[in-house]
């Protein structure tokens, strides 16, 4: 049962994966009539810049490696809590 729930967890996290990734290429509404890309009638649109900057790679890989830490810790708290339930239970 264990390794039945295992798989099920797997598999809806791949599936909120593929929808969260799938779902911006399905928000654009096209209009009819309106001319696409590879319409010829339509001129191309003017590049504006918005905002300038950023944020550096550095920050950007810290902001990472702290949230891997902190998911490493948290699994490591909870299966040592979960550790503990389970003998309590069986003691």
């Amino acid at each position: 049962m264990n390794r039945i729930r295992r798989y099920a967890a797997v598999l809806a996290g791949a599936l909120g994966v593929l929808v969260c990734g799938a779902a911006p290429a399905f928000a654009m509404i096209p209009v009819p009539g309106a001319g696409g890309p590879g319409d010829p009638a339509s001129p191309p649109a003017p590049v504006r810049i918005v905002a300038a900057g950023g944020m550096p790679g550095w920050q950007i890989a810290l902001i990472a490696v702290g949230s891997a830490f902190v998911g490493a810790v948290a699994a490591v708290i909870a299966s040592h809590a979960r550790r503990r339930s389970l003998a309590a239970a069986a003691a």
